[in-house]
């Protein structure tokens, strides 16, 4: 054992202390530590951005770093880090003097963002109504139906996320699932305004009836009414925006834009 333990320490490059490993230093936790707090930082981001964007934190509401690290059994340090990734998302607002708040919806990035979701899904649609194989455009029947039973059981949170895998679903089939994950990065502020708007009056048949053409129009290898489908079906998300800030004051900030009706009608020369 003793000749055995004098060989290791024989092989040991010069000048690396015994019982070390050369190019590491061994009773340090630092990698360790920084692994377990980079961790935490993501999993306290994404609790906090499904929260808000499902507006299970509403606008305006506070949050309290204590609170937040105290439930997920950590330091403030992770906790900071993830409300600064969010503030640079736009989701919350950090005051010094104040504290950290749920960030109002602005009204005024919503058109862009859904110009810019719409360009993107407008490609994937048409790709995907030329690409698409027989058990996909099942798989997109499928979706709708469960789209439908989520409606009929008052689940709105399964009726979102059943419609989020919708247009995920055609983003696949077009063969470009980049292009949805490009959507998501730009329509945060987006899906917050839209959980506001499912439970108006008629407005889930509505969606329902505009996914069933979509699906057609793929199915009937018809890309150019598959786009056309895709620009009515997001375009419409905007239509309701003064109703919805009318109703929910606190939630937004910002002016609200102009409809498209409004805006159609003043550019049109007399």
């Amino acid at each position: 054992m003793a000749s055995t333990s004098r060989r290791a320490l024989d092989a040991q490059p010069p000048g690396t202390a015994p019982g070390t490993v050369p190019g590491k230093v061994l009773g340090t936790a630092k990698e360790p530590r920084l692994s377990a707090r980079a961790t935490a930082t993501a999993e306290i981001y994404r609790s906090l951005r499904g929260d808000i964007v499902a507006m299970r934190r509403k606008p305006g509401e506070p949050i309290v770093e204590k609170h937040v690290a105290e439930s997920f059994g950590v330091s403030r340090t992770p906790v900071r880090e993830a409300l600064l990734r969010l503030a640079d998302d736009g989701l919350v607002e950090i005051f010094p003097q104040s504290g950290t708040f749920v960030a109002r919806i602005p009204v005024n990035a919503l058109p862009e963002a859904v110009v810019i979701r719409t360009s993107l899904e407008c490609t994937a649609v048409r790709y995907a109504a030329v690409r698409a194989a027989r058990s996909q455009i099942a798989a997109l029947r499928a979706n709708v139906l469960l789209q439908q039973e989520t409606a009929a059981a008052g689940d709105l949170d399964g009726f979102h996320e059943a419609d989020e895998e919708f247009h995920r679903l055609i983003s696949d089939i077009a063969g470009f699932p980049g292009l949805w994950t490009m959507a998501q990065q730009v329509k945060m502020q987006v899906d917050r305004y839209r959980r506001l708007t499912l439970p108006e009056p008629g407005r889930i048949p509505h969606v329902l009836a505009e996914h069933g053409g979509i699906v057609d129009a793929i199915a009937a290898r018809d890309p150019a009414e598959a786009e056309r489908l895709m620009v009515i079906h997001l375009g419409a998300l905007l239509e309701s925006v003064p109703n919805t800030q009318g109703a929910n004051p606190f939630f937004f900030s910002g002016a609200q834009p102009d409809s498209p009706s409004k805006t159609k009608k003043e550019s049109t020369p007399s």
